[in-house]
């Protein structure tokens, strides 16, 4: 009798062990303001999969002020999404990431050109960039190409190629192109050059998060990265459903936008998920394109050093 109640002690500390990891909040907060890019987190949050997985995810967006990359370092948040050419930046700065979960498998980023032109024939032209990142492969191909661009820095939309200001701009397929579109811009073949057609299919986003937390969270990360595959499967398979979801998490934030053009962008993200080689939806890293956009960075000065498939992975 007195050993039972001696172990009785040790299985109820270990219980309560058990409780606090699963109780210990995940801040995840994605790399840009609530749209249908990050659809499947608000399934799974929705939906309840992080709660079935045992985890506490709370979503927190960031602010112009604060961006996703900027709570990651101050440990205001613990998860967050970025494209893979922007990881490697980070990785080569000094902090060690992790990638956790991939969602995109193909290259969504174009650049439009005015006028009917064709992007590749406009050297020394002024072309649109994001402040905040996400325009690494298209400096490498400018520089490749001898394109000799002036960009020109924006935030958030496409006012000022809209307005005659620019002579191109950088767009992602699932967001500025239907703005563009929405303006009254016309698309074609020739003025619009899209990077993963012509070598530069390397993938975007995917969910990261510092080595040092990982390290310590191996089994709640694993949870998270199940929990949010889930919610972008049940999305793939319910995507007038999930669209509602997103559009409860725009409104509760505010954002400006309408329910066609988050349609429109859950419907590319979508499709984008699915590798054009196996037709299927991976959710992985693959190890070719981690190599080439190492190497298109690297020989264009953009990284110090080769990060590697090792590096950023789980494995």
């Amino acid at each position: 009798m007195r050993r039972r109640l001696l172990l009785l002690p040790v299985a109820l500390f270990a219980y309560c062990g058990m409780l606090r990891a699963q109780e210990e909040t995940i801040v995840f907060t994605p790399q840009w303001t609530a749209q249908a890019q990050f659809a499947g987190y608000y399934v799974a949050e929705a939906k309840g999969f992080y709660r079935e997985a045992g985890v506490n995810v709370r979503i927190e967006h960031p602010s112009a002020t604060q961006p996703a990359m900027t709570r990651l370092r101050k440990n205001e948040c613990q998860a967050t999404t970025l494209q893979l050419c922007q990881a490697m930046e980070i990785v080569d700065g000094g902090i060690p990431l992790v990638n956790i979960l991939q969602t995109s498998m193909n290259n969504a980023m174009v650049i439009v050109s005015a006028r009917g032109k064709d992007p590749l024939t406009q050297k020394g032209a002024r072309v649109g960039i994001w402040s905040v990142g996400f325009g690494q492969l298209a400096i490498c191909m400018s520089i490749k190409e001898r394109l000799d661009y002036e960009w020109i820095r924006f935030a958030q939309n496409t006012n000022l190629f809209v307005a005659g200001a620019l002579d191109a701009t950088l767009a992602m397929s699932y967001n500025e192109y239907y703005q563009l579109v929405q303006a009254g811009i016309r698309m074609t073949d020739k003025n619009v050059y899209r990077f993963c057609d012509h070598g530069y299919n390397v993938q975007e986003d995917g969910v990261y998060m510092t080595r040092k937390y990982y390290e310590k969270h191996k089994e709640q990360a694993k949870r998270f990265a199940e929990a949010s595959r889930k919610g972008w499967e049940w999305a793939a398979e319910h995507p007038e459903e999930a669209l509602e979801i997103v559009m409860e998490y725009v409104d509760r934030e505010h954002i400006a936008t309408n329910v066609v053009m988050q349609r429109l962008m859950l419907q590319d993200v979508l499709r984008l998920q699915v590798d054009r080689e196996s037709g299927e939806r991976e959710f992985r890293m693959r190890p070719d394109m981690v190599e080439l956009a190492s190497r298109l960075m690297v020989e264009n000065q953009m990284l110090g050093r080769e990060i590697t498939y090792e590096e950023l992975s789980n494995e």
